[in-house]
C-alpha cells in the first residue's frame, strides 16, 4: 500500500513501469483482500473481454464510480444487472438508435459549423474518509464542477416536460436530453429519475465530447512535429473532398490516412489508462492462471498500445502502421488497443463517437492551416503528471483555407 500512496499522481504509471522492468504481459497485485490483475496483451485481453466475458461481466463498486455514476444509475458503471439492463436498453432503442442518430444529423453539422467558426480506499475500505491519497478530493471536485453545470440544464428539461405531460402537450424532441427526459412508460410517467438521466448525460459527455477532444488534440500535436504526415492529411483531404465544400460524415469513408492518423492517436494517447475494471463473478483462469472469483481484471490501454511485441518503435507517431489493410476502420477488433471498449459493456454510442471525432478533426484540417507560434520549434509531447492528457493545452495558429463563406453559417 505504501506504493500506492507514494505514488498517488501516477500509479498506473507505477504499475506500468513494474510490469515493463518484468517483462510481464499480466500481473496481480494483493491490495487489502483484492486481488487486482493488469493485462497488458492482446490474446489475454482477449480471453478476459471477449471468450470469458460472462465471467467478467461485473465491476467493482468503488468510491469514484459510485460518486460519477450517482449512485450506480450509469450504464457503464453500474454493479447491478438490472439497472445495466434498463439502461442499455434505453440506450441502444431510444438514443443511440439508427433513426435519432439519423435524426439529429443536422445538429451535428451544426456543431462542426460551429467549430469551424485510481483510489486506495477502494481496496481498503476502513480508510474511507481519511482520504490519504486525494482521491476522494478531486472526484468529489470534478462530480461538484458538473453538477454545477450540467443539473440547472437538466432540471429546466425536466420541468418543461413535466408542465408538458400535465396539460397534454407533447412535442418531438429536439436532442438527446429530450429524449431522456421525455421516455415514459404504459401509464405516462418518466422512466428514468433525475439521477439516472444526470448520470447517463455525463457519459454521453465524455464520449462524444472529452474523449474525442482529447483525441483530435493529440493526433494535431504529433502532427505538428511531422510535416510530411500533416501534409498526407491535407492532400487526401484535398483529393477526396476538396476545398469548394466543407468536409461531411459521408466522407470519412474515403480518408483513410486521416482515420490511420486517428487510430494512432487512439493507440499512443488513449484518453484513460486502463479500461473500467471487471469483476470475476466466480473462479476461473486467465492465460494458465488462477483469477479467483471477486478479482479485479484490469485491461490496460496504455500497456496494449504500447506493446512492444506487438507494435515496433510504440512510442512513435506513425499512422501508416494502420494502411497496411486497406480499408481503415477506426474499431481495433483485435483489442491491440482500445478505442471505445468492447463487448457488451463496451461504448453503445461507438458510432456516434467515431464519427463525431472524425469530423472535428477533418474540419480543423481542411478548414485551417496550422501553424507553431513564433519562437516554438517543436510542439511539446510531455503528458500531464495526473493523466494522460497535454501537461499544456495545444495552442497553435490558424489561418483560412478555404473561401470565406464556407466559414459563414446560414
Amino acid at each position: 500500500m505504501h506504493q500506492l500512496i507514494w505514488n498517488k499522481s501516477s500509479v498506473f504509471r507505477w504499475i506500468h513501469r513494474v510490469l515493463n522492468d518484468m517483462g510481464a504481459d499480466i500481473l496481480t497485485l494483493k491490495l487489502g483482500s483484492v486481488h487486482v490483475m493488469f493485462v497488458t496483451c492482446p490474446e489475454i485481453a482477449r480471453e478476459v473481454l471477449r471468450k470469458n466475458e460472462a465471467v467478467f461481466f461485473s465491476r467493482p463498486a468503488t468510491f469514484a464510480s459510485e460518486l460519477f455514476s450517482y449512485g450506480y444509475k450509469s450504464t457503464s458503471l453500474t454493479v447491478i444487472e438490472d439497472q445495466w439492463k434498463k439502461m442499455k436498453r434505453m440506450l441502444t432503442s431510444e438514443v443511440l438508435s439508427p433513426a435519432l442518430e439519423c435524426k439529429l444529423h443536422g445538429q451535428r453539422v451544426l456543431e462542426a459549423d460551429h467549430l469551424v467558426s485510481f483510489c486506495v480506499s477502494d481496496y481498503y475500505p476502513g480508510l474511507v474518509g481519511l482520504d490519504l491519497d486525494g482521491h476522494e478530493k478531486v472526484a468529489k471536485g470534478v462530480m461538484s464542477t458538473l453538477d454545477r453545470l450540467h443539473s440547472p440544464i437538466i432540471d429546466e428539461k425536466v420541468h418543461e416536460w413535466s408542465r408538458r405531460r400535465e396539460v397534454g402537450n407533447r412535442r418531438d424532441a429536439g436532442d438527446i436530453l429530450d429524449v431522456l427526459v421525455a421516455l415514459e412508460d404504459a401509464d405516462g410517467q418518466p422512466v428514468l429519475s433525475i439521477d439516472e438521466i444526470k448520470a447517463q448525460t455525463v457519459e454521453l459527455m465524455f464520449g462524444s465530447v472529452v474523449y474525442p477532444s482529447n483525441t483530435v488534440e493529440w493526433a494535431l500535436a504529433e502532427m505538428m512535429n511531422r510535416s510530411d504526415v500533416m501534409q498526407k492529411a491535407i492532400d487526401e483531404l484535398d483529393a477526396v473532398v476538396g476545398k469548394e465544400r466543407l468536409v461531411q460524415e459521408s466522407d470519412i469513408s474515403k480518408l483513410n490516412y486521416l482515420k490511420s492518423c486517428i487510430r494512432e492517436a487512439f493507440r499512443l494517447h488513449p484518453y484513460h489508462a486502463i479500461n473500467a475494471p471487471r469483476v470475476a463473478m466466480e473462479d476461473t483462469a486467465i492465460a494458465g492462471y488462477l483469477i479467483p472469483k471477486d478479482s479485479h481484471v484490469i485491461v490496460s490501454r496504455i500497456g496494449l498500445g504500447k506493446n512492444s511485441k506487438v507494435w515496433p518503435e510504440p512510442l512513435e507517431f506513425r499512422p501508416e502502421r494502420h494502411l497496411n489493410d486497406g480499408v481503415v476502420v477506426l474499431a481495433e477488433p483485435d483489442l491491440r488497443f482500445v478505442t471505445f471498449g468492447t463487448g457488451r459493456r463496451g461504448c453503445p454510442g461507438v458510432s456516434l463517437g467515431t464519427s463525431f471525432t472524425m469530423v472535428l478533426f477533418a474540419r480543423l484540417l481542411q478548414g485551417f492551416s496550422w501553424t507553431k507560434p513564433p519562437g516554438i520549434d517543436i510542439i511539446s509531447l510531455q503528458e500531464s503528471p495526473t493523466s494522460l492528457a497535454l501537461a499544456a493545452p495545444l495552442v497553435l495558429q490558424a489561418k483560412s483555407r478555404l473561401a470565406a463563406h464556407l466559414y459563414v453559417e446560414e
